[in-house]
């Protein structure tokens, strides 16, 4: 199963993503856009969070568009390899909570006026930066119950498909006990079997063992059983 970044490096916190989000910043410094080169050290400590807390929701947008994916996957042909994909995309979604959190935690602190290092001027945009913060936080609780969904939903399917496969292949036996008890009830005991007389007789018997073997596995992958 081929997902859209499966074969990416998950960074929704890495270097690869805070290195954009600065760079965009440097750019904005150098060419002096916006009020990062008027303001004081406590609005670029500002802008670096809100540089790194907008690729959050850059990637969370990724892993939603991928759970969207999942979800189809599941109603149609759920595969072993959901369940991987489905752990990999937990584990990118815990890695921005555990990034986020203590973004959240700081702006608290600093917003309840703990903190000396920044200024009042600087304050509303921190309180903005706090409601992207929740923002990002609700998005991933939001994901981790989707997740929930999706791996309770595949259990369910696999164990009404384990069901249905059971319900067939106790048909099919039903069938055959009866058929093998009365074989084993009058055996070969008969007097007149052409069958004992004819050369390719022997033969042609494991041929149609080896058949019926054959037709049943056919049928069995065809289910998709194997």
């Amino acid at each position: 199963m081929a997902l859209s970044r499966r074969n990416q490096p998950k960074l929704p916190a890495g270097r690869a993503h805070l290195r954009q989000s600065t760079q965009e910043l440097r750019q904005r410094i150098q060419a002096s856009r916006g009020l990062v080169r008027r303001m004081g050290v406590d609005y670029l400590a500002y802008a670096l969070l809100d540089s790194v807390v907008d690729q959050y929701f850059v990637v969370l947008e990724d892993i939603g568009e991928e759970l969207e994916e999942l979800e189809d996957i599941l109603i149609k042909a759920p595969t072993p390899e959901f369940l991987e994909a489905l752990h990999d995309l937990r584990k990118e979604v815990m890695t921005i909570r555990r990034a986020a959190w203590p973004v959240r935690e700081m702006l608290n602190v600093v917003l309840r006026g703990e903190s000396p290092l920044f200024d009042a001027a600087t304050l509303p945009y921190l309180r903005d930066l706090q409601d992207h913060t929740l923002h990002v936080m609700d998005i991933v609780e939001e994901f981790r119950d989707q997740q929930t969904n999706l791996m309770e939903l595949y259990h369910s399917a696999a164990s009404q498909r384990t069901n249905e496969v059971m319900k067939v292949l106790t048909i099919i036996a039903s069938v055959f006990i009866p058929l093998t008890f009365l074989a084993g009830v009058f055996g070969m005991n008969f007097e007149f079997m052409p069958e004992l007389h004819v050369r390719w007789a022997y033969p042609a018997f494991w041929v149609v063992i080896v058949l019926v073997t054959a037709v049943q596995v056919y049928f069995m992958r065809r289910k998709g059983w194997f």
